[in-house]
């Protein structure tokens, strides 16, 4: 299976997922709002993610990926769930640690993650209750990661891609049928967070037994595969350290702001963030096998083949949601977050935060492709220093615009900082001689931005007849939005026909069974 196939299915269960995060987002935004109690529970949901993508997804997966896939390259299958096994039982020995320690010290986390909460004792308070009860999922979820790699090492990304929908189906239960068992519905959530993980390691396990790949808990042991993960492991881990700390600096900042300012950015995020998942995620999490394994077997032209295979399928749908977002965000935040506690000020504050994020949406998924070169090439050091300098930039430009534009200046600085990685990135994989701008890509892309400029000035224009339906009833509403949303669609997919950038023949290759 190619990697746009790939993705292609990864995309498919990935979106499904997002939709199914929209609804939870939907219902929390009615049944919260945006205020205090968002803030917290923003917070507490934080932390464990952040720790994820610092241990499981930033470095473990990065570096557990390549050694297990050249493994079952040269070695065969013994040997790869050998290792697999040994690289699980540090994994989960080294997390149950962590995660007693953070259970105990979790006020002085709080204390220095969220600074801004401190002169308030009772918002202080239900940010520490909270994260107590999601910290947990720190532990399954990166046992998650481990299975995952596994399973994607295989070429089998169904049951990976397939996992978040557990932890939107636990968060949907939980705001519909226990959201007034305890003291705030933000409590119910937090504890649901830590089931869903649960369910998910059940999930993956079944999923690896049934691919032939029965990995069985085991002592700890420092073997030499398991010394060489940890050698490659520590610089990916500075790195993604780097990139969360940049994500963490941005809730510190933004916990100094009004009360809401979390509440803005986190929603504005989760629309931004659709692209990011279903294309971004799918791209980098299919691309990084791929390249290990075409790496290991000495075909380099497959490896430049199958990035700007990763690129043009990213930017095909990334530049016109980016449009898209900036030129109507108020429409799509009102539609899908504006009714009960989530106020006409909630949408505006995030729609202006929505449009600043959208100018670094097509960055993010650009910075998904061209990472991969780097980790399956055993080099983790190099996206380190990157990510350092874009972390400077990105502080420097948060001090500077939040006291101009406030939340929005935040995420301002987030897509500046964004461009700037992926301009390192590139440029490097380049002068390695590891990667090559091919003049096809180069006219494709350019086509791209044309037919979505297009796309935008017809949504613009459509916007202004549509914009009653925005302001009426919940069913004019929804009419309205899929009015937008399939004008701007079919606007594009014209224009990528009219200008030929997309041709029958492409399309017919790739779902065709060969």
């Amino acid at each position: 299976m190619s990697v746009i196939k790939s993705s292609v299915v990864f995309g498919i269960f990935t979106m499904i997922s997002r939709v199914l995060g929209f609804i939870r987002d939907i219902m929390m935004a009615a049944v919260l709002g945006a205020g205090a109690i968002t803030d917290c529970f923003v917070v507490a949901f934080k932390l464990p993610n952040f720790f994820r993508r610092l241990f499981a997804e930033g470095a473990f997966s990065a570096s557990f990926v390549p050694i297990f896939s050249a493994t079952l390259e040269k070695d065969g299958k013994e040997e790869a769930i050998k290792f697999a096994e040994e690289a699980f039982a540090c994994l989960a020995i080294t997390l149950l640690f962590f995660v007693a320690l953070i259970e105990i010290f979790t006020p002085a986390l709080i204390y220095v993650m969220a600074n801004g909460f401190v002169g308030d004792d009772a918002k202080f308070a239900l940010a520490v209750t909270l994260t107590r009860f999601t910290f947990p999922f720190i532990l399954f979820v990166s046992l998650v990661s481990l299975l995952a790699g596994i399973l994607n090492s295989l070429g089998k990304f169904a049951a990976t891609a397939a996992t978040p929908i557990i932890l939107n189906l636990c968060l949907i239960s939980a705001l519909l049928f226990a959201s007034d068992v305890m003291e705030t519905p933000a409590h119910t959530l937090a504890i649901a967070v830590s089931v869903a993980g649960f369910i998910q390691v059940i999930f993956l396990f079944r999923a690896c037994y049934n691919a032939g790949y029965r990995i069985r808990v085991k002592l700890p042991r420092l073997t030499p595969k398991v010394k060489k993960l940890l050698i490659v492991m520590w610089p990916a881990a500075l790195g993604a350290g780097v990139v969360q700390l940049n994500l963490l600096l941005d809730m510190i900042i933004a916990s100094y702001l009004p009360d809401a300012s979390m509440s803005y950015l986190y929603y504005a995020d989760r629309l931004n963030q659709l692209p990011i998942g279903v294309i971004g995620v799918a791209l980098g999490t299919v691309l990084l096998p791929f390249l290990s394994r075409s790496i290991a077997a000495g075909n380099e032209e497959q490896v430049v083949k199958s990035q700007n295979q990763a690129i043009e399928m990213g930017l095909f749908f990334t530049i016109p949601a980016a449009v898209a977002f900036f030129i109507v965000p108020a429409d799509l935040i009102q539609v899908l977050f504006e009714r009960n506690n989530f106020t006409p000020t909630a949408t505006a504050q995030t729609s202006l935060t929505l449009a600043a994020y959208s100018l670094g949406l097509p960055a993010y998924v650009l910075a998904k492709v061209f990472v991969p070169g780097y980790f399956a090439r055993g080099d983790t050091k190099t996206p380190l220093k990157f990510a350092i300098v874009a972390l400077f930039v990105n502080v420097s430009l948060n001090l500077i615009l939040m006291q101009y534009f406030a939340h929005v200046g935040l995420a301002m600085a987030t897509a500046v900082s964004a461009w700037i990685n992926v301009l390192m990135l590139s440029t490097g994989l380049i002068l390695r001689g590891h990667y090559r701008i091919e003049w096809s890509l180069s006219k494709r892309l350019a086509k791209y931005v044309l037919c979505s400029l297009i796309m935008g000035v017809v949504v613009w224009q459509v916007q202004k007849y549509t914009s009653p339906m925005i302001d009426g009833t919940a069913a004019e509403q929804i009419s309205g939005l899929l009015i937008l949303v399939f004008s701007g669609l079919g606007v594009y997919l014209l224009s990528t026909f009219l200008t030929k950038t997309v041709k029958k023949e492409e399309l017919r290759a790739l779902f065709s069974k060969r």
